[in-house]
């Protein structure tokens, strides 16, 4: 396949990669969140004995101030509460208050109740084939993405 044809296959994917995050966007402005506070909710729910700061950085590709402004904010609220880890006192446990599991409750399951009718909706071979793609796709991506920066850190010398 030339350029040319490869290039109208990634304007076609990126509007469906919009579309699915602007689904997103746009719930969680429904209950006045960003995306990524919506993401740090989902995976702390999902969490049953917590999640460490750094794994929620990781996870979504955040940084650290990003992911601390987004704990910070829900703390403040009384949602979640800080544990120091036993292994890296720097590194913080986050978990759900009873106040935070409540405020949640009526945002994350019908989330992921609706991601996983959607994906329903999907016979399994497809289900199993988009995940494959999906990950190579996603690799892929990550891998020439650091190559342009290992391009400019080299250029930079």
């Amino acid at each position: 396949m030339n350029r040319e044809e490869v290039r109208t296959y990634v304007n076609q994917y990126c509007k469906l990669r919009d579309v699915q995050f602007a689904a997103y966007e746009l719930y969680a402005r429904k209950h006045n969140l960003t995306a990524k506070e919506l993401f740090v909710l989902d995976l702390i729910w999902f969490a049953e004995d917590g999640c460490l700061q750094s794994e929620i950085c990781e996870r979504l590709s955040a940084t650290k101030q990003t992911v601390s402004a987004i704990i910070k904010k829900f703390w403040k609220l009384g949602y979640i509460s800080l544990t120091e880890a036993e292994n890296d006192r720097r590194n913080k446990i986050v978990r759900f208050t009873d106040a935070g599991r409540k405020y949640t409750k009526n945002i994350i399951p019908p989330a992921a109740n609706a991601e996983i009718a959607a994906m329903a909706e999907l016979s399994e071979k497809n289900i199993v084939e988009l995940v494959r793609l999906t990950t190579v796709f996603s690799g892929c991506m990550k891998k020439k993405f650091e190559e342009i920066e290992m391009v400019k850190r080299e250029a930079e010398k």
